[in-house]
């Protein structure tokens, strides 16, 4: 028997359909039904007065950990950090233990993903077989399981030739390559960006070691015509890059992390393991530059890398702590502290860069409030005042840079496929 649930007097944001007003969401079966200023009846009544109701929000780049450091995360604890983070949707990488470079491997995130009864988990698989950049995995096959899009993230692939005939297939499967560029051998044992690292005496990365890779694979989604979406960028140097690209019509995308958006390497005033993530926190020209992107729509996306590590693993000396930070239940606060807050961008502008944009660049459901459409849907109270207390998330994750941070805005109520998986309205 159907059931129907009204969300009521939300100010409704769907820059696809022209929406920024106060309405009235319909959801039965899954389907938004619609979105009107009248409220019909309903089996369930959740007034959302003075909160903001936007498509569901999609993190296209996250670390799961399982299988391999279920320590660190697992992908039940990942998908509910993702729902108190007001996220709707992940795209997880492969970069696990085995790798996700098999339809069974491809299979067994998703199952895990159906036992979760949480966000939804779209798989992108590996283009080389353990991520060792010497042999393409089987993409056709991985893209027949599930998988949305293909990366080595954590990784590059190293050698030109392969990531040419990795375009190539990915090009035919019309999937997406999402890039980690990184030319290692101008990163190899650095800690932090070369100025913050040459402060603190230890071995800096250079932005060289991002901008060169950008360059290369630019150029490889010239020749071959493959969408081609750059992973977190963090230099000046590679915004530029990937903005010349896009003016000579290109098929290149790039997403930027909240932490790098907020946070420079002058930050780094100690060898905190916190702060230590790749591509490093660079200078605050590079922070300045990545800022502009995003308000000038050279930047599509906010992803968050999110990268949980267990205390034990990150507690390591400083040269031995791993990289990566978590950040899928602070990005929203902190987006809408940076951009929102200050008047840089409005709701829209926060639709396209975390739901629309993710949705069409994975070529995945999301992104719009039309009638039809799965009911996938994000509510925020914009002005909830709270404090980031990592020992309080969902995630196992506590590798937090903004521990103890004040912010504004929260998400308080996430619906997946027209069912309520989390809701703080107390309603």
């Amino acid at each position: 028997m159907s059931h129907k649930i009204l969300i009521k007097n939300g100010r409704v944001v769907d820059p696809v359909n022209n929406l920024d007003a106060v309405k009235h969401v319909m959801v039965e079966d899954g389907k938004i039904v619609s979105v009107t200023s009248d409220a019909f009846p309903a089996d369930t009544v959740l007034d959302v007065r003075g909160m903001v109701v936007l498509p569901g929000l999609i993190d296209m780049h996250v670390h799961l950990r399982e299988p391999g450091d279920e320590d660190s995360e697992t992908i039940a604890t990942g998908l509910r950090a993702a729902l108190a983070g007001g996220f709707t949707a992940v795209a997880a990488m492969p970069n696990t233990n085995p790798t996700t470079d098999t339809p069974d491997g491809v299979e067994f995130v998703l199952k895990r993903a159906r036992e979760a009864r949480a966000a939804r988990l779209y798989p992108v698989a590996a283009i080389t077989r353990g991520r060792k950049s010497e042999e393409l995995a089987d993409l056709a096959l991985l893209a027949r399981a599930g998988a949305v899009a293909f990366s080595d993230d954590g990784s590059p692939v190293h050698k030109e030739d392969l990531m040419r005939k990795a375009m190539e297939r990915a090009k035919i499967l019309k999937r997406a390559i999402l890039a980690h560029c990184e030319v290692v051998g101008e990163s190899a044992g650095g800690i932090f960006n070369s100025d913050a690292a040459r402060r603190l005496g230890l071995p800096g990365i250079s932005a060289d070691s991002e901008f060169l890779m950008v360059r290369r694979d630019i150029e490889l989604a010239r020749e071959t015509g493959c969408a081609l979406h750059v992973q977190h960028v963090s230099t000046a140097e590679s915004l530029s890059l990937i903005a010349r690209a896009k003016d000579a019509g290109v098929c290149v995308t790039a997403e930027a992390t909240p932490h790098h958006l907020a946070l420079s390497d002058d930050a780094v005033t100690a060898p905190d393991p916190n702060l230590k993530m790749n591509p490093p926190l660079r200078s605050a020209a590079d922070m300045a530059a990545l800022r502009d992107g995003v308000c000038d729509g050279i930047i599509d996306a906010i992803a968050t890398d999110h990268a949980p590590h267990s205390p034990a693993q990150k507690s390591k000396p400083i040269a031995d702590a791993p990289f990566g930070i978590i950040g899928m239940e602070t990005a929203l606060p902190i987006i809408l502290e940076e951009f929102l807050h200050t008047g840089k961008l409005n709701w829209s502008d926060i639709v396209r860069l975390m739901s629309l944009n993710p949705a069409r660049i994975l070529h995945v459901p999301g992104g719009a409030l039309s009638e039809g459409a799965v009911a996938d849907i994000t509510v925020i109270d914009p002005m909830e005042e709270w404090t980031i207390e990592p020992e309080a998330f969902e995630s196992k994750g506590r590798n937090c840079p903004f521990a103890g941070r004040r912010v504004r805005g929260r998400a308080k109520l996430v619906m997946v496929n027209g069912e309520v998986l989390w809701n703080q309205t107390g309603k």
